[in-house]
């Protein structure tokens, strides 16, 4: 038996993926909603490959964030969630509005690891980012279903930002909103 084989390519892929969960610091329930494994095995899994670094990797309890008033809460919030849902996109994890997408939308393992390169060139398109794994777990979730955020365009300037899906009043990016854009 060969680990390399074929029959078990799929469970080596599920490994991997929840390892790299883990190493965003997703919660158990998120890491098995991707990836198929149970609570148990991500437990070991943790334990046999990340114990040693447990003091840079907390493991988060509790529920997962669920507030989408978390990407508006601020200008610097509603520029990064900008950035990330631009990522997402363009990465494929956030399908474009379609008959019959929401199937193609459901967790697994390719959409799991564009997840995970998408929010990978987030942190490094911005480095002292403020949303977390498990916020853009959840900003993927709510984009998707389209019932409590969207994607938009600024009213201004036409530039992506993610909003509320019935918004009290036009939406316009920070620039436009202060005035700096004319």
């Amino acid at each position: 038996m060969r680990i390399s084989d074929d029959r078990y390519r799929r469970e080596r892929q599920r490994m991997e993926l929840a390892l790299r969960f883990l190493r965003h610091e997703a919660r158990t329930q998120t890491i098995r909603t991707w990836t198929g494994l149970s609570d148990d095995r991500i437990r070991k899994l943790y334990r046999s490959y990340l114990s040693q670094v447990r003091r840079q990797l907390p493991r988060h309890r509790g529920k997962s964030p669920h507030q989408v008033a978390y990407f508006t809460r601020s200008q610097q919030l509603q520029l990064e969630s900008a950035a990330l849902a631009s990522m997402l996109s363009l990465l494929g994890v956030i399908p474009p509005p379609a008959p019959g997408a929401a199937a193609a939308a459901a967790p697994g393992l390719a959409r799991g690891a564009q997840l995970c390169a998408a929010f990978e060139a987030y942190c490094a398109f911005v480095p002292a980012a403020q949303i977390s794994f498990e916020h853009a777990v959840f900003l993927v979730s709510a984009l998707t279903r389209g019932d409590l955020l969207r994607l938009g365009g600024c009213v201004g300037c036409g530039c992506l930002i993610v909003s509320e899906r019935f918004p009290a009043r036009e939406q316009r990016c920070h620039l436009c909103a202060s005035g700096a854009r004319h």
